[in-house]
């Protein structure tokens, strides 16, 4: 019996640049890191997120939560600038109507 291959967890995360503004994703997919931390901040945990999602595998959304927190004023900063982004537009929309 074969034992399964090593996976190198580097190899789960990446970034490519001019996509999503470059941020860190899951390899292989458009998930976000800052997706995956903001389920885990409203409670989930690993395997919930990963069902969630249905094709996200359990290792996967570990690495994400990993890069995190080794990432933390990185993702954090990612998460300020986004919820600052979405009160802009809420707020020009409330002016606009």
């Amino acid at each position: 019996m074969n034992a399964p291959a090593t996976i190198e967890i580097g190899t789960l995360i990446g970034r490519t640049a001019g996509i999503k503004r470059g941020s860190a994703h899951v390899a292989g997919t458009s998930v976000l890191v800052r997706s995956i931390v903001r389920w885990h901040q409203a409670g989930l945990i690993p395997e919930e997120i990963a069902a969630k999602y249905g094709f996200l595998r359990l290792e996967q959304v570990h690495a994400a939560l990993a890069y995190y927190y080794a990432n933390r004023l990185e993702i954090e900063a990612e998460l300020a600038r986004v919820e600052a982004e979405s009160r802009e537009i809420e707020a020009t929309a409330a002016h606009d109507a």
